[in-house]
């Protein structure tokens, strides 16, 4: 059984056990869970069901590492840079996003 599931408006494949970087949320910090019910997709088997736009009934549990605020990782860093041709104008700018990470318990459907 897997789903695709829509979260920070970026969408997942999961399956049962995997192991996911989602964008923070707003859970409180000490939060075990989170249920993610904008789900797109759910097929167990040979039966689909697909939703317009999400397929009522359907949540997908899943569970953070340690707690809400515990499970924050930071991902790679990257360098945007502006240039102007013959401008001598450049510039070079830091950005690291920050992401949750959850592992998936259940698919409900």
């Amino acid at each position: 059984m897997y789903a695709i599931i829509e979260q920070g408006g970026k969408q997942y494949k999961v399956v049962q056990g995997d192991m996911l970087r989602i964008e923070l949320t707003d859970a409180p910090a000490d939060a075990q869970t989170i249920q993610l019910d904008k789900v797109l997709l759910v097929r167990d088997g040979d039966s689909i069901r697909i939703g317009e736009p999400y397929v009522k009934g359907a949540k997908v549990t899943a569970r953070f590492q340690g707690t809400a605020e515990e499970s924050v990782v930071k991902g790679p860093k990257l360098y945007p840079m502006y240039f102007r041709r013959r401008k001598n104008s450049r510039k070079k700018i830091g950005h690291r996003q920050k992401y949750q990470q959850v592992v998936i318990e259940r698919i409900e459907a």
